[in-house]
């Protein structure tokens, strides 16, 4: 049996497939946007921007008059975030990356990142970067580097090597985890049933999902299915219907 209290009601009309994404994306983009509102943070970077999760969190942000930097691998990401409205967008495989970030997160004052790649040496740029913009105003030197605090959740794995630190940004600086239930669990059921009610308030429009194939569950077991849907490329989301190709 599930508990009541861990289920959502949908507005009257709400389709199946509107439904199947109402939670895990939701959720961990709100949770992003109240991290940085209890760490005492005003704007966000997020990395993989142009996934389903990366547009939802762009949604909000823009809603909510949020500062958002977003960082994508392919020029391709780049248009498609431009199109629902993004501000600022920078693309990591380019020439000019850590030069473009800085000068996006001067813009924003973004001192909070949420990195969905995990190993790699993104994590570091981005906390290098974060140094370099609160530098442009610095009055003074300081050989422990500016006092601005700069923070990495890491709450993705998409690249499962180590995650690689150059040490030049300072001090004051953090790195660690970021789990959607942990969150959860630590703001309390009222907090949390706030967030899922604004969820369901706007399931159509802040927090539509889309896919690019629906298929059945043996359709999923498919070697050619799963060596699309694995790649967990952004763009390619499947839907799962149990009922596809049932006789009725």
């Amino acid at each position: 049996c599930i508990k009541a209290s861990q289920c959502l009601v949908l507005p009257r009309g709400t389709t199946p497939a509107e439904g199947a994404s109402c939670f895990v994306n939701p959720l961990t983009a709100l949770g992003m946007i109240e991290t940085m509102r209890a760490e005492g943070h005003s704007a966000l970077v997020h990395t993989a921007a142009a996934s389903n999760l990366g547009q939802m969190l762009n949604n909000i942000c823009i809603k909510d008059g949020i500062g958002l930097v977003n960082i994508v691998r392919k020029r391709e990401h780049v248009d498609v975030l431009k199109a629902i409205g993004a501000m600022h967008i920078v693309n990591s495989s380019g020439s000019t990356f850590t030069d473009d970030l800085t000068e996006a997160l001067v813009a924003t004052g973004a001192t909070l990142a949420f990195d969905a790649i995990g190993g790699g040496r993104l994590a570091s740029q981005i906390l290098s970067c974060m140094e370099a913009a609160a530098n442009r105003t610095a009055k003074e030197y300081s050989r422990y580097g500016s006092t601005t605090h700069k923070q990495v959740y890491i709450y993705g794995g998409l690249d499962g090597g180590p995650t690689e630190l150059a040490r030049n940004f300072g001090m004051a600086w953090g790195l660690g985890g970021w789990l959607l239930v942990p969150f959860l669990q630590k703001i309390g059921p009222e907090a949390a049933q706030k967030l899922r009610e604004r969820v369901a308030a706007e399931i159509k429009t802040t927090f539509a999902s889309h896919y690019s194939k629906e298929v059945s569950l043996a359709e999923a077991l498919r070697l050619e299915e799963i060596a699309i849907y694995g790649k967990k490329a952004t763009g390619q989301k499947y839907l799962i219907n149990p009922n596809k190709g049932l006789a009725h």
